[in-house]
């Protein structure tokens, strides 16, 4: 009997790199492949550019390939996520629908699931994305690791291929804000990493920006390091400390030079100022963590369903 390989590509505004992706996959399976079944599903976040009417020329074409049609865009963490725990594999690759995660890899990574390993992460050694965007981002990977109690994986976004065992373990998390990346990083074994350089985008524009970035920094922040608070409850302890020596020092010089110590009330002023820019940075992270918490205890779902093709 043939083993089974799902591969999952989430899209939004992606007309006209779904052709071309399909087309490619395809190929591969049917050519360098062609020992195992596969099926090609398309997870799609609500698009608005004809995406979703080509999903359906294209499952018209070949059973081979589904798709499932979100009622809204749950975001570029639920929607994936989702999508992977529906696929029927004995293996599921993930990869995006821009060629920014080369498809030429899948024979690679099915090489080495049949080795042993559980999982196959793809990672960018080096990338063709704007150098600042990839400065930060390096940034970024390098404080999470740093900080997290999980051994995080730097420049890892999620392409990769996922045993049906591993699979199985994303299906019970029953988590309501997964951060993919971290759930590899906890719970993952018998991992295998491959470096490839990172395209550019085949066509079209990408939709994140500065807002979709910092909030998966911030979910990953709040979901997998404690640091954040223990600074603040740290620092805030060094402050108070020192407040009292600077007060403790104050109120000595005033009772020895009672008639010539006068100090204004700028000191008083600028102390305010800092003090009160503390405790504001401090609410706002202690938000983060709280909102993260109330997300959770909502328990909604991933995602809603508008349509299904070829299931």
């Amino acid at each position: 009997m043939k083993k089974k390989v799902s591969i999952l590509i989430p899209c939004y505004n992606e007309t006209s790199n779904i052709e071309p992706m399909c087309k490619y996959i395809v190929m591969i399976m049917e050519k360098e492949l062609a020992t195992y079944d596969y099926e090609l599903v398309f997870i799609d976040n609500d698009s608005h550019d004809g995406t979703r009417e080509k999903l359906r020329q294209i499952c018209d074409k070949n059973k081979n390939i589904r798709a499932i049609l979100n009622a809204k865009n749950f975001g570029q963490n639920n929607s994936p996520y989702y999508g992977m725990c529906q696929t029927t594999g004995d293996c599921t690759m993930v990869l995006s629908c821009d060629f920014q995660d080369p498809p030429e890899l899948i024979p690679i990574f099915i090489r080495e699931w049949e080795l042993g390993y559980k999982i196959v992460c793809g990672i960018k050694s080096t990338s063709k994305e704007n150098r600042i965007v990839r400065f930060f981002r390096s940034i970024y990977y390098l404080m999470i690791k740093k900080m997290s109690q999980i051994d995080q994986i730097e420049h890892f976004t999620g392409f990769g291929l996922y045993d049906s065992s591993f699979i199985e373990i994303m299906r019970s998390l029953k988590d309501p804000t997964p951060f993919l990346r971290g759930v590899v990083a906890e719970f993952g074994y018998k991992r295998k990493d491959i470096q490839y350089e990172q395209a550019r985008r085949m066509s079209g524009k990408t939709h994140n920006n500065w807002y979709t970035l910092y909030d998966v920094a911030m979910l990953s922040f709040t979901s997998y390091t404690k640091i954040g608070l223990r600074i603040v409850t740290i620092a805030g302890g060094i402050f108070a400390v020192l407040s009292f020596f600077i007060a403790l020092v104050y109120l000595i010089l005033k009772i020895i030079y009672w008639d010539r110590y006068s100090a204004g009330t700028a000191p008083i002023l600028i102390g305010m100022l800092l003090l009160g820019s503390i405790q504001i940075f401090i609410i706002g992270l202690i938000g983060e963590y709280i909102m993260n918490i109330n997300t959770r205890v909502m328990n909604r779902p991933l995602v809603i369903e508008e349509e299904r093709l070829n299931f």
